[in-house]
């Protein structure tokens, strides 16, 4: 992929493409922020996130919260509520699990990076899954897909979880900032899939 956005600057444009895709970037965010406040919700929220996206950089389509709202039915959100508890449950196993290896038991240093390090893992692959075009189509075959994608593609699995350390970051830095992450945080996923992406692929 050569470029995000179109280099173009339309009449009476005053600012450029770029900037208006970090604007449609943060108003996307803080939709993803609100429909993810069940908690339960945040995969399919940030799935159509990386949709709109995904749409409005290679096929220039506005970003607007219409369209966002109708990725949000594409996705089905109550069938979707299963893969939201999934994905919370598997983070509470996680954080149950290191609490009790700081607690001092055998092996818990071992045990705390084993863990550390499938979670990542796992964290990878969900957002890869999230930002899979056919995602809304049928969320098993997206996931063996971003499993594939991520064991072969190393480079992907560094800036996907670079891209979630600064959010983490940014968000113990500023807690002011958590409605605005997500836009950021989807902007890169989907970054990240496009760019080895066929330039003819649909969004």
């Amino acid at each position: 992929m050569n470029s995000l956005v179109r280099e173009r600057r339309e009449p009476g444009e005053l600012f450029g493409p770029r900037f208006s895709l970090f604007a449609d970037m943060l108003a996307i965010g803080m939709a993803t922020a609100v429909a993810s406040l069940p908690l339960v919700t945040a995969p399919v929220a940030l799935a159509a996130a990386c949709t709109v996206l995904r749409g409005a950089v290679r096929e220039e389509r506005p970003a607007t919260l219409g369209r966002y709202v109708a990725e949000l039915r594409a996705h089905r959100p109550l069938r979707s509520l299963l893969a939201g508890a999934t994905v919370l449950a598997a983070l509470a196993f996680v954080g149950v699990d290191l609490m009790l290896a700081e607690a001092g038991l055998p092996g818990a240093r071992s045990m705390s990076w084993a863990l550390s390090a499938l979670a990542a893992a796992a964290l990878v692959v969900a957002l890869r899954t999230a930002a899979a075009p056919d995602a809304a189509r049928g969320r098993r075959p997206a996931l063996r897909r971003a499993a594939a994608r991520s064991a072969a593609d190393l480079p992907a699995r560094a800036l996907l979880a670079t891209a979630v350390a600064l959010c983490v970051v940014l968000l113990w830095m500023l807690p002011l900032l958590a409605p605005l992450l997500p836009g950021p945080l989807a902007l890169a996923i989907t970054a990240v899939e496009l760019r080895n992406a066929p330039s003819n692929e649909e969004g």
